[in-house]
């Protein structure tokens, strides 16, 4: 029988949560103003940040079942210009939930947004966001400024994924696998795989709820983790052909970059890069790892890392990016040279 979570003794607890980057818990007020909206709302959009990862996509899919399941409309989407789920996601269940941007309503009555850090983050699907009436904003990165009209943000959450399970619990859905799997994709993903720092007892105890539901962990892993297509290797071949170990500001800093050209050699798409940083934050004589990736369009996507010494979150957020102090990212429109340059720079004041 497919556990309730109202009914459990182990349900996720009534946590503290913050309402702005910085400090002070949300109000059990702010929860009921989200759950006025949606028990009011016919239809509710969603959205995820562009170039969605399993914290994003999972929490957003997770959510949509518990809406759907109480009788609401759901519509879901991503602004990404070239509109496909990740490789790695293609086995999250509730995709046939997801429509294209240019089918995603125009001014949504209601649009909760998943792991968006910034406006600008929802690519394509911002000019939605910005004629919706109301706008809920579920994320867990503490450069988040609440860019909505309601904003659930928790900067000590593991991943959004621990938000949106608290969603679920307060609108009295029920765990089943499907949710489960997506809710696991997006806290395993945050975390490493329970390495990082952000791994709690809250998040072993959460993992302990998913898992109970039947849900495939080896499966889950083998898909995330496990499987890549042989022109990753040869893209993977090229960055490592070029990475640099150099001094940095905060310790040792090890980088590389991939090319356009270096994908479209193998017609690899841009979404099967994601690992490479986690690659190359292993070297022992870095304290900080960086990873330049060319987006179809042109546009450098930076992906830093840092083993504990060195903020990266801010160090990004200066150059108009987000995330946390050891995992965050930010566009640069500039070249390789004078976007390291400026990074070198930001990371030397943070």
């Amino acid at each position: 029988m497919t556990p309730d979570v109202r009914d459990r003794a182990d349900r996720p607890a009534r946590v503290g949560t913050r309402d702005r980057a910085g400090g002070g818990a949300i109000p059990e007020s702010a929860w009921d103003r989200a759950l006025h909206l949606i028990g009011r709302a016919d239809e509710v959009a969603l959205a995820c940040h562009v170039t969605p990862d399993g914290d994003a996509l999972g929490s957003m899919l997770a959510v949509a079942f518990v809406l759907r399941s109480m009788g609401k409309r759901v519509v879901a989407s991503f602004g990404d210009r070239h509109f496909a789920v990740p490789r790695l996601l293609g086995f999250l269940p509730g995709q046939e939930m997801l429509v294209p941007p240019e089918e995603f309503p125009a001014a949504p009555a209601l649009l909760i947004t998943f792991d968006s850090s910034t406006f600008e983050r929802l690519g394509l699907l911002s000019d939605n966001t910005a004629r919706a009436a109301e706008v809920v904003v579920i994320d867990h990165h503490p450069s988040n400024a609440g860019f909505g009209t309601l904003a659930l943000i928790d900067a000590t959450a593991a991943a959004t994924a621990m938000l949106a399970e608290q969603l679920i619990y307060r609108l009295g859905g029920r765990l089943d696998r499907d949710i489960a799997t997506c809710l696991y994709a997006g806290l395993v993903t945050d975390t490493g795989s329970f390495r990082h720092s952000s791994t709690t007892p809250a998040v072993h105890q959460m993992a302990a709820r998913l898992v109970a539901t039947g849900l495939r962990t080896d499966e889950i892993a083998r898909e995330l983790w496990d499987r890549s297509p042989f022109g990753y290797l040869k893209v993977l071949a090229a960055a490592f052909d070029r990475v640099t170990l150099e001094d940095g500001p905060a310790g040792g800093m090890v980088w590389t970059y991939v090319t356009r050209v270096d994908r479209a050699a193998y017609g690899l798409p841009y979404s099967e890069l994601e690992g490479i940083i986690d690659i190359v934050r292993r070297t022992d004589e870095a304290e900080v790892a960086v990873v330049l990736k060319e987006d179809d369009q042109g546009a450098w996507q930076v992906s830093t890392r840092s083993k504990g010494t060195a903020d990266v979150g801010a160090a990004c957020a200066a150059l108009g990016g987000g995330g946390h102090h050891n995992a965050a990212g930010y566009t640069s429109h500039a070249s390789v040279e004078d976007t390291m340059a400026a990074l070198r720079r930001e990371l030397g004041k943070a």
